[in-house]
Parts: C-alpha cells; structure tokens; sequence
C-alpha cells in the first residue's frame, strides 16, 4: 500500500522585473524597474544600501556572504536573494530581478533576455529564513569580502561596467 505523502512547501509564483540603474550627481543611484517602480538607492558601510521607492517604501539591502543578500523593508518584513551572475538575483519571494544596465540598448535587451531564460535553472534558491546566528556567520564572510573591495563612489561599484557581479546591489 502506498504511504500518503507530505505535499510540497508552495513555491511563491515567478516574476520577473528588469531594472536599468542610473549613476546620480551625489553618488547615489536611481533605478528604474520595468514594472513602473523606480527606487532610489544610497550606499552605506560594510555594504549595506539604503533604499527608498515611489511607493513610499523603505528598507536596506545587506549582503550576507559572497551571492547571498537580505532585504529588510521599513516595515520588518524579509525576503533573501541570491545573485546568480549576468545580473540576474533570484529572491525567496518568486521574483527574478535582471540588471539591463549591464549592456546598453536592444543589444543589451537580447543578451539578458538570451542568458536569463538559459542560465534562469543555475540560480540556486535562496533561503525563507535564517536564524540570526546563520546570518551572523555569513555577515562575517561578507565583512571579510567587502574589506578588500574598492569603496570610492563611480559607477563601477554600483554594479556598472566596471562590476563583473552585476547584482542586486548597484
């Protein structure tokens, strides 16, 4: 006889959003989101970036380890993403965000649209949850990282031309 199985966690719905950043005259960075929204975004120390929408929403984006970040909302919510390359960031609640500053024009549309849909399965999911003592650890390694890194102001540390992460965090 067959044993009853447990069924399976719902996974949250995909979405996918494209975003274009762009460098502002007092270091800071707009990004535009093809679903209309448009956040502005400072950066602050070990890492962290200050954010703020149209929506009026709040929050910080912090990373946690080498491909791992948790976004906090003004409101204590959290969700974890996890960077995959090309400008793509996978997050715990089923959206795929993709840098399309990265390459300009509709070159740039082609190549993300190509490496999205065939690099999309060699994103690994991030996380639903972490204790605080599993994100202490990986903050320890994201410390360690952000230390050797380059912490002046032009574009390329925001995740332009000059950043081969492309990530969430420009």
């Amino acid at each position: 006889m067959p044993q009853p199985t447990q069924p399976e966690p719902a996974q949250p719905e995909p979405r996918e959003f494209h975003y274009a950043d762009e460098l502002l005259t007092d270091g800071t960075v707009c990004r535009r989101y093809t679903d209309g929204r448009t956040e502005w975004r400072s950066r602050g120390e070990s890492g962290v970036v200050f954010w703020r929408d149209d929506h009026g929403m709040t929050g910080t984006d912090e990373p946690l380890g080498r491909d791992l970040i948790k976004r906090t909302y003004g409101d204590g919510r959290v969700i974890y993403g996890r960077e995959g390359g090309y400008g793509r960031t996978l997050w715990s609640d089923g959206a795929l965000t993709t840098n399309r500053s990265q390459f300009g024009g509709r070159l740039g549309g082609i190549l993300t649209a190509v490496a999205g849909a065939a690099l999309l399965g060699s994103i690994a999911l991030p996380p639903d949850f972490l204790t605080p003592e599993q994100e202490q650890a990986l903050q320890l390694d994201a410390d360690d990282e952000f230390v050797g890194a380059d912490s002046g102001s032009d574009y390329g540390d925001w995740g332009g031309p000059g950043d081969d992460g492309g990530g969430d965090f420009g």
